[in-house]
Parts: C-alpha cells; sequence; structure tokens
C-alpha cells in the first residue's frame, strides 16, 4: 500500500490515537466491569450492616432520629434512609469531629449495626478511580479526553475495518483461527471492535453527562436554553437561589441544578421526620428515598429518590414548618433530553433493567479488555527495535475529509479539539525540527 494513501493516514491516527488512549481505556473497562455489580458486591461485603430481621413494628423515623441523638450526642444529623424493603437497615447520616459518617440502625429494635465513611466503602474507590483516576479535576478531565478520543478511534477504525472485498467474512465479521497468532490477534482486535461499537459508543455518550467539562457544560445549556425545569414544578414563582440542589443532596441528574427555594415561615416549630415520611407517601414516594434534614432556619427538607429505573426518580422540596411542597420534580416533568440522560445514566450503571442489563454491560466491557489487549500485542509485534513502529502516511492537513472530520469531532468534544491543536503544534514546532525524533515516531 502507497505511503500517501488516506488508508495510511488514518491508520497513523488510529495507532497513536490507541497507543496513547489504550491505558485508559483499559482502566475504565476494569473499573467500569467492578462497579456494574455495585449492589451485589456492597451486599455481600456489607451484610452485616445492610441485613436486618423483619419481626415486628418499625420504628418511626423520629424515634429512629432520637436513637441516633443519644448514641452521637454531638453529632449533627444530615440525612435519613428508610430501607426499600423491610429486611434492609435504615441509614442515617451524621457530622462528627471526625467527618461524615452513615450509621446503620436496625428499625425493629434500635441497634446500631455499625458505621461506614464514604471514604472507606470499596465501591467508592472504584467509582473514583472510574470517574477521576482518584487525581480530582486534573483526572477528571483525562478520563474525559480519553472518553473523547476513543470515538475517534471507532470512527478510525470503522474505516480500517470495512471491508474492501465483499465476499469476505472471515477477518472481518468472524476471527480466523487457522491463520497464524498474528492474524488471529488482530481478527481478535478488529472483529470484536466492530460488533461492540454501538454499545462502546453508548457508553461513552451516556458516562459524558456525568463529567466535570463536557457534562457541566451541556448540563448548564439544557437549564439555560429552558431545556430545565417546566413552571409546573413549582407550587409558587420559581425561587431566584443561587444554591442548586446537588449542593445539599445527591439527586438524579436531571436535578442537579434545581434552585434550592427557602422556608418562609421562620420561628415556628420545625416538622418532625414522622411528618415528612408522611408526606412522602402520600405524594407516592417508594420507600428507599433519602430525607436531606434542613441545617439551617430557612432551609428546606430534601427528599431524593433515586432508584434503579430512571422512571422512579423524584426529587422533592418541602417547607420544614408548613410541610407545604415548594418543589416536586420527576421523571414524567423531565424535557425530552433530560429524559434520555436519566435513562442513558441507569443503563450505563447496569440498574434499569437488572442482571441483564448488568451482564450486557459486561460483555461490552469484556469486549474492551479484548481489543485493547490485542492491539497492545500487535503493537509489540510490529514494533522496530528502534522507533514507535506507527504507519507512514501523510499529514492529516494532506487529508482534508479527514481534516474536516476531526474538526467537527473537536467541535462536538472541545477537549479533542485543544488536544489536537496542541498535537498540531508540537509536530510543526518540536517533532518535525528534530530529525532523530521525527525518524523515531515515523514522521513524514
Amino acid at each position: 500500500m502507497k505511503n500517501n494513501s488516506p488508508y495510511r493516514t488514518i491508520w497513523r491516527w488510529h495507532f497513536y490515537a490507541g497507543i496513547i488512549i489504550a491505558p485508559f481505556l483499559l482502566i475504565l473497562a476494569v473499573t467500569g466491569s467492578i462497579y456494574l455489580f455495585k449492589p451485589q458486591i456492597e451486599h455481600t461485603l456489607y451484610k452485616d450492616f445492610y441485613e436486618v430481621k423483619a419481626q415486628g413494628e418499625i420504628l418511626s423515623p423520629s424515634e429512629q432520629i432520637e436513637i441516633i441523638k443519644g448514641l452521637y450526642p454531638d453529632a449533627q444529623i444530615t440525612k435519613y434512609r428508610q430501607g426499600e424493603n423491610p429486611e434492609r437497615s435504615s441509614e442515617i447520616g451524621i457530622i462528627t469531629d471526625n467527618g461524615s459518617t452513615t450509621v446503620f440502625l436496625d428499625p425493629y429494635f434500635g441497634k446500631a449495626l455499625g458505621e461506614l465513611k464514604p471514604e472507606d466503602k470499596i465501591m467508592n474507590k472504584v467509582e473514583e478511580i472510574h470517574g477521576e483516576l482518584m487525581a480530582g479535576t486534573f483526572g477528571d478531565r483525562i478520563v474525559e479526553l480519553a472518553a473523547c478520543w476513543t470515538v475517534v478511534l471507532i470512527v478510525t477504525g470503522l474505516y480500517l475495518w470495512f471491508p474492501r472485498k465483499k465476499d469476505k467474512l472471515h477477518g472481518v465479521f468472524f476471527p480466523r483461527f487457522r491463520k497464524g497468532r498474528t492474524i488471529l490477534f488482530r481478527d481478535l482486535h478488529a472483529v470484536p471492535a466492530f460488533w461492540i461499537t454501538t454499545g462502546m459508543l453508548f457508553l461513552i455518550m451516556t458516562g459524558l453527562p456525568w463529567s466535570g467539562f463536557w457534562g457541566a457544560n451541556f448540563q448548564n445549556i439544557m437549564t439555560n436554553t429552558g431545556a430545565g425545569y417546566p413552571p409546573s414544578i413549582w407550587s409558587g414563582e420559581p425561587p431566584e437561589s443561587a444554591l442548586k440542589t446537588k449542593e445539599i443532596a445527591e439527586v438524579p441528574w436531571a436535578a442537579e441544578n434545581l434552585e434550592v427555594p427557602v422556608s418562609a415561615l421562620e420561628g415556628f416549630t420545625p416538622l418532625s421526620l414522622n411528618d415528612v415520611a408522611a408526606i412522602a407517601e402520600g405524594k407516592g414516594i417508594k420507600p428507599g428515598y433519602t430525607v436531606y434534614i434542613p441545617q439551617n432556619e430557612n432551609g428546606v427538607y430534601t427528599l431524593s429518590a433515586f432508584p434503579d429505573r430512571a422512571q422512579d426518580e423524584v426529587t422533592m422540596h418541602l417547607d420544614q414548618y408548613t410541610g407545604a411542597v415548594l418543589s416536586d420534580y420527576r421523571y414524567v416533568h423531565y424535557g425530552p433530553v433530560a429524559k434520555a440522560v436519566a435513562l442513558g445514566i441507569t443503563l450505563h450503571t447496569g440498574k434499569q433493567f437488572g442482571l441483564i442489563n448488568q451482564l450486557f454491560s459486561l460483555f461490552i466491557c469484556l469486549g474492551i479488555i479484548l481489543v485493547v489487549v490485542s492491539g497492545f500485542y500487535l503493537w509489540l509485534k510490529r514494533k522496530p527495535n528502534t522507533g514507535m513502529g506507527a504507519p507512514k502516511g501523510p499529514g492529516i492537513l494532506k487529508m482534508k475529509p479527514f481534516l474536516l472530520l476531526m474538526i467537527l469531532l473537536g467541535i462536538l468534544f472541545p477537549l479533542v479539539g485543544l488536544s489536537l491543536i496542541v498535537v498540531l503544534i508540537l509536530d510543526w514546532l518540536v517533532i518535525k525540527r528534530i530529525p532523530a525524533l521525527n525518524q523515531f515516531l515515523g514522521g513524514e
């Protein structure tokens, strides 16, 4: 194949994008495979905290809070979560001098079963690696960059995979197991990648709304363009508040930017948690929701139901004195985009359809791992003693259709666009001016 063919240029970009992105893609696939089974893993690890024997009457929420106050007299109580079924413990969030923790309480006998700090939960660490490589904002941007560049890998990979011989099935749709190790690994790279392309794109696009740059800007656009919260969710005029719901509670994605209203009748006796639970039941909110307790005189009770099915999501603010429903935001109120994101998130995490959903997403993750490992093997086989072994081809500036495609992807994913500019500048100012480096990287 001629060195000036478009195929070689696209192959070159696919090669280098893969070399750089593959390690992060492998981390995302491995941690994602684990996180899919968070419910089963946590139930096994924390069985003694989660499980209770259903017998007799459950203590009221207010009685449970009083027990916690007796056990932790100096603690600030922040939230209460009733078990989603009769054999599940209650969870009460508190803040002490040692930080935030969750106390697990047997709701039948009022016995404390133990406590867990958020940072001590293994699955929270897995989530932190998956979302930000345990490196804060910088790690979040790296993960987002890797996810967006994976789209480039998919697009270029599909071009390379596309069959030139229409009568050829093996090596395109099915691996060739009897053609030697190199051809087998080539097929184990290209063929599975084709079959999981749609799944990979789905996981990327449903994961991006959580990201700190693309996701945050996308969320703000949805809110500021009127695609956010319909007037019907408010009992009166929408509040003009700088405080967002995500700052006081863990709520569904669609409700994170929801303005927090205020309780107007300061000086009155606040509602008890029993009253709040009765309101929730009257509004049809299923057990398993969390009540976030107001921390000042004009604060509100915030009820958040973040269940397995997106259709059951609820975010509700209550006046802490009158019990008036100040806002009631549910899946039915979401706009088309918010509904799509909500469904995407529950599908991404393997919750929407239970075990079937988990196994399907696991299949995609395992496919990604196979594609990465086989690609790494192919590179090791190709790599010479000196140099990267990159295919030679014309620069991207000479391939206008491919350049246009990369510009479009750079607009859709700004971090891709920014990194593309950095790569082109480095190539022009540094790589091409150092012959040894240019040769090592397989430049023109």
